[in-house]
Order: structure tokens, then C-alpha cells, then sequence
């Protein structure tokens, strides 16, 4: 019997990286194979490949789209791809395992024909900047969350309470809003710094805070912590080429001394001389979504639902979610709000659907829709990926429509959401809590309706 391994992993580490180990087991076991699956989520790397199970490994399955330990599979069969191919095409990634046609890592390159659905065991180029980039958005989120979430709740007390010429101050609010204020602080060089980590490994790492710290104080902001990130992480990789040649004896004097001290001078200065252009783009971009949500809620509306539903928990939904947690940053609590409102829609989708049309679904589907109602109400759109990754073409316009509506009516309604996470467990800290659901539910809904009006029943063609 063949034996497999895999690797699977996302930005986040919460429900992508799980789901691909889920649908390539499965699909291990359908075709008769053994495999064994390595989970790099939040709480870090979960049953970790052995040297004796990779070395008696026929294949190695790579589905991220965060770095991992890649040297301790060397000589061996490796098929990259990313975590949503291991969710969508897991049964495709275990024939091709089987059939003997990966490359060989470190060894020549083995092209596959196109009956192998294109897989050639190499990450494109265009996966490699945007696993690079998700590294850093990866990282940050944390900082976010807990920083978000801890300046809305300084709220509870008044808007103004952290101000001592106010008459809402309060001294325990104004303290758990610079205690959050420090954590979201750190996003952009955090960002920045775990792009060039990513890239370049340890040696990215200090010229990438530093370029973020840059971004930070001249406003570059978001922009400039990703230009920063990527200047930073392949400058300090050529470095390293560069001086490979050194003997070992400088190994010290080049990692402690020379490339920290080279990266981040001419990154710095590079950061220090972009400074203001990038910081007009950045503004120019910012203010134009603050006066869109107020000129024409509508687009905007559309245009976040879209972008919200369209990957759930994928690059384009991240970019919805990161100008979300920067306006939040600025003080704009109501383009969250919407963001909130569309990513927590399609798992709730799912759910009422289910519940509404439980004759359209079959036993597990069931199972895994009612689990959407607590995915939904927490702020986790994935839920809702296995269902549209039967259907695609059907269920993700669906899906962002049902989210566009969400969205709109947010923004028509002018809501506040001052956290970046927690959908309803953050209730008491919305402006208009109860009129806030009413818009979700009404997008999830319509959703809802159409989707199990224009599913077929299973078994149908």
C-alpha cells in the first residue's frame, strides 16, 4: 500500500488548514492509500511528520499557503499547492501521489501532462508573493483582534472615556484602550516584518520591522508595510547569497553585524525617501472608501459583500477585512461594520438553508450546515466553503449576493462595529446591536431562500 503524507496550512490557522486535512483523508481513503496529515494551525504545528514516516514516504503533499519546514523533504516526491487545492481537488492530489509522476525536490524537474490537472510539484510564483504576503497578514491578525477588541470594550464606559478633559473619563477605560492601542499599533510593523521573515527567514526579520516602523511614523501605512515587507525580505536574501562565500569563521560577524547593519540602512532609507508618496496614495485610498460608505452605500455595499464572499477567508476577502481593521484603526467604525456583516452572512447561509430545506441536503451535509450557525455567529466564513466547493458556479454568486445585502443595509443603516472580530459575541460594543442582526439575517435569508429553491435534491442530476 502507498503512503502518503501531507502538510496543510493557511494564514490563519483556524479552519482552511483542517478542512484540507479533512478532504485529503478522505480522498486518502477512497482510494485506498494510507496518509498521514500534518496541521500547521493557530496553536502552532499538530502531529508533526516523523523523519522515519517522511524517509518511507512514496509522496509528500504540500497544502499551504503559510512557509513550513520545506529542507526535511528533500529527495523525496513533493506536490506544492495551495490549501484551498487541498480542499477542492483533494482526490486529483492523491492520484497524482500515487501515480508516481511528482518532481523530485532538489532533484530534476518532472513536468506532468495536462491529464494530471497541471499539478508539476512547483509553488507558481504568484503563490509564493501571496503566500509571503498572507504570512504577514497572518501575524498580524492577532495583534487586531485582541488590540480591536480591547479598545471597543475602553467604549463600554463612553466614547470619550479614555480622555481626562472629558466628562466620560474614566481611568480603568483609558488604560484598556492604550493597552489596545498598543497592540494594533504594532500591524503594520508586524506585517511588514513577517513578509521579509517569510522571504528571507531571520535575516528579513530586522530590516522588515524596521521598514514597517518606517511605513508607521511617515503614513504610509498598509501600502508601504508590504512594499517595505518585500524590499526588506529579497534584499536581505541577496545578501546572504551574496556573502555565502565567506568563510565560516565570519559566520558570526555576518550574521550579527553586517547583514542587519547593510538591509536595514539601505531599506531604511529606501522606506525613509518613499515615505511621502506613499502616504498620499495611502490617504487618497482611505478617504476615498470613508466618503464611498457615505456618498454611495449601495456600491460600496456591493463591493464589499462580493469581495467578502467571493474566497471566504482567501486573499480577496482578506483585503476586504485588512482596509476594514485600518479605517478601524483611523476611527471608522462603520466600514467594519459592513465587512462584519458580509463575512458573517455565507456560513449563515448555509445554516438556514439547511434548517429551511433539510430533504435538499444529505445526512452530513446536514450535520456540517447546523455546525455553520456557530461558525456564522462567530465571524467564521469558511463554514461554508465545502458547500460551495461542490457547486461553485451556483453557490458562490449566491453567496454574494446573500452578503452584498448584509452589507448595503449596513451601511444604509449607518452602524457602528468599533471590534474587527467576534460577530455576535461582540453585541454589547455595536451602536445598534439588535437592528445590526436584523440586517444579517435579512442578507442571510434571501440567501438562504434562493439556494435551497435552486438546489436539486441529492441523487438528482
Amino acid at each position: 500500500m502507498k503512503k502518503l503524507l501531507a502538510v496543510t496550512g493557511c494564514p490563519t490557522g483556524i479552519a482552511h488548514t483542517f478542512m484540507a486535512a479533512e478532504a485529503l483523508e478522505q480522498a486518502a481513503k477512497a482510494n485506498g492509500v494510507q496518509i498521514k496529515v500534518e496541521t500547521n494551525g493557530a496553536v502552532g504545528v499538530e502531529n508533526e511528520l516523523t523523519e522515519k514516516e517522511i524517509a518511507d514516504a512514496d509522496c509528500i503533499i504540500i497544502a499551504c499557503d503559510k512557509d513550513v519546514e520545506m529542507e526535511r523533504f528533500n529527495g523525496k516526491a513533493v506536490i506544492e499547492v495551495p490549501v484551498s487545492d487541498g480542499i477542492s481537488k483533494a482526490d486529483a492530489l492523491i492520484k497524482i501521489a500515487i501515480s508516481g509522476k511528482a518532481a523530485v525536490r532538489g532533484g530534476e524537474k518532472n513536468f506532468l501532462d495536462a491529464a494530471a490537472d497541471n499539478f508539476d510539484g512547483k509553488p507558481s510564483i504568484g503563490h509564493n508573493i501571496y503566500k509571503h504576503l498572507m504570512a504577514g497578514v497572518s501575524n498580524m491578525i492577532p495583534f487586531v483582534v485582541a488590540g480591536g477588541v480591547l479598545v471597543a470594550v475602553s467604549f463600554l464606559w463612553g466614547i470619550y472615556s479614555f480622555d481626562p478633559n472629558s466628562d466620560q473619563y474614566n481611568p480603568t477605560a483609558a488604560l484598556i484602550k492604550s493597552v489596545g492601542g498598543a497592540s494594533m499599533g504594532l500591524m503594520v510593523p508586524i506585517l511588514t516584518a513577517y513578509i521579509a521573515n517569510s522571504i528571507a527567514n531571520r535575516p528579513g526579520l530586522v530590516a522588515g520591522f524596521v521598514a514597517g516602523t518606517i511605513a508607521l511614523t511617515t503614513g504610509s501605512g498598509f501600502i508601504g508595510g508590504i512594499i517595505g515587507g518585500f524590499g526588506a525580505g529579497y534584499f536581505a536574501k541577496w545578501m546572504v547569497k551574496m556573502l555565502s562565500g565567506l568563510p565560516k569563521e565570519f559566520e558570526g560577524l555576518k550574521s550579527i553585524f553586517l547583514i542587519p547593519l547593510v538591509t536595514v540602512a539601505v531599506i531604511g532609507v529606501i522606506m525613509a525617501l518613499l515615505g511621502g508618496p506613499v502616504s498620499a496614495v495611502n490617504k487618497f485610498m482611505m478617504d476615498f472608501l470613508s466618503n464611498l460608505q457615505n456618498t454611495n452605500p449601495i456600491l460600496l455595499g456591493i463591493v464589499i459583500g462580493c469581495m467578502s464572499a467571493f474566497d471566504m477567508g482567501g486573499p480577496i476577502n482578506k483585503a476586504a477585512y485588512v482596509t476594514g481593521t485600518l479605517l478601524l484603526g483611523q476611527g471608522n467604525f462603520y466600514f467594519m461594520a459592513g465587512v462584519s456583516a458580509a463575512c458573517i452572512t455565507p456560513p449563515l447561509v448555509i445554516a438556514i438553508a439547511v434548517t429551511i430545506f433539510p430533504r435538499k441536503f444529505t445526512k452530513d451535509e446536514k450535520a456540517a450546515g447546523f455546525v455553520n450557525y456557530i461558525l456564522g455567529c462567530t465571524h467564521i466564513t469558511e463554514g461554508a466553503i465545502p458547500f460551495a466547493a461542490k457547486s461553485p458556479l451556483t453557490v458562490l454568486p449566491i453567496l454574494m449576493l446573500a452578503s452584498s445585502v448584509s452589507a448595503v443595509l449596513t451601511y444604509s443603516m449607518k452602524i457602528q462595529v468599533p471590534a474587527p472580530h467576534g460577530g455576535f459575541l461582540i453585541l454589547a460594543l455595536v451602536d445598534k446591536p439588535f437592528i445590526w442582526v436584523i440586517c444579517i439575517l435579512a442578507g442571510s435569508l434571501i440567501g438562504a431562500l434562493i439556494y435551497g429553491l435552486t438546489r436539486k435534491k441529492p441523487g438528482l442530476c
